[in-house]
């Protein structure tokens, strides 16, 4: 990766961590966000894993830890592999489909453990959750599209204005 190109992906990382402590409605956030990113534009796995879920950990440390932390770690791990078939499979109806996608899953995963720890173990306290939580859901699909449409529209622009954010950028043939 050129040296330009990386320090554009970590100074857009880095703005989408301080995003997360600027108030903003519940779950609202760039973390699924950047977990697709990484996913979609780190090579190495286990930078692609471990960006994402860096940035939630050092938030999380300040905003405050909670029981879930296990469950909301293990979705975003999954937004990063959806990332990752993104890379193999560019486009963007594919963007829209895992954006979506990821927000589904963070929604079912996480509110399916919720339900496990605070309501009733029947099936109309899985369906009580799961409703209680529909206005989160709205949000997390606002939040994940915007920071999507900002992180990857972001990227794209710059690749597309100045060939060295490529990722091979081209080099000038010499006399």
């Amino acid at each position: 990766m050129s040296q330009p190109r990386f320090w554009l992906l970590a100074a857009l990382i880095v703005g989408a961590v301080l995003a997360r402590w600027i108030p903003h409605p519940p779950n609202f956030t760039p973390i699924g966000a950047l977990a697709l990113f990484g996913g979609a534009f780190y090579a190495d796995r286990r930078m692609a894993l471990a960006l994402p879920l860096s940035a939630l950990f050092l938030s999380d440390l300040a905003i405050g830890l909670h029981l879930l932390m296990p469950v909301v770690y293990g979705s975003f791990a999954c937004n990063v592999l959806l990332g990752r078939w993104l890379r193999h499979h560019w486009g963007v109806g594919n963007l829209a489909a895992v954006t979506l996608l990821g927000s589904i899953q963070f929604y079912l995963t996480t509110n399916f453990a919720c339900w496990l720890m605070a309501y009733p173990h029947t099936f109309a306290g899985l369906i009580d959750c799961y409703v209680k939580a529909l206005p989160f859901f709205r949000n997390t699909v606002a939040g994940d599209v915007t920071f999507v449409v900002f992180l990857f529209g972001t990227v794209t622009l710059a690749e597309r204005l100045f060939p060295l954010f490529r990722e091979r950028a081209e080099q000038p043939a010499t006399l």
